[in-house]
């Protein structure tokens, strides 16, 4: 596993995603298994800048990308109230198990706080064991199975 040069908690700075940084958010959706172009990536970083419910965030050590969140809120009907979700979360092949993934979630955690959202849901392939312990240790429980159907037509 590669370390990180300073990769100690306090120095991961979290910020929000800018057109910039497509390059950087392209290649580690393509890590998560969602590839796209630099362009496709530009467009996608557009569309979230211009939602108040949707944040794209990047974790870096000293000016270098290691790790991405995508976050949606939403009114849930079922509660009553707010509720956020972590829509992708990746951090760089090799700097896993060095506080970056914990540091956006932790982000998260505190943008939800903020605006009033007292339940976060987290979708995980259910082939991503190490993924689905993680979270586990982070303080997230099981929750409910989903359904997918792709609209092809």
């Amino acid at each position: 596993m590669a370390r990180v040069a300073g990769s100690a908690d306090t120095s991961i700075r979290v910020r929000p995603a800018e057109l910039g940084d497509a390059s950087d958010v392209a290649r580690l959706l393509g890590e998560l298994g969602y590839p796209c172009s630099r362009d496709e990536a530009a467009e996608r970083i557009a569309v979230v800048r211009h939602d108040p419910r949707q944040h794209l965030l990047l974790a870096e050590i000293d000016g270098d990308t290691f790790g991405l969140v995508s976050l949606y809120t939403l009114y849930s009907v079922i509660h009553g109230d707010e509720l956020a979700r972590i829509t992708g979360l990746v951090v760089q092949a090799g700097c896993q198990g060095q506080g970056i993934g914990r540091r956006l979630l932790r982000e998260v955690e505190s943008i939800s706080r903020r605006i009033g959202v007292r339940r976060i849901e987290v979708t995980s392939n259910a082939r991503r064991a190490e993924a689905h312990a993680f979270y586990r240790h982070c303080g997230y429980a099981d929750g409910s199975l989903r359904f997918i159907k792709a609209l092809g037509d």
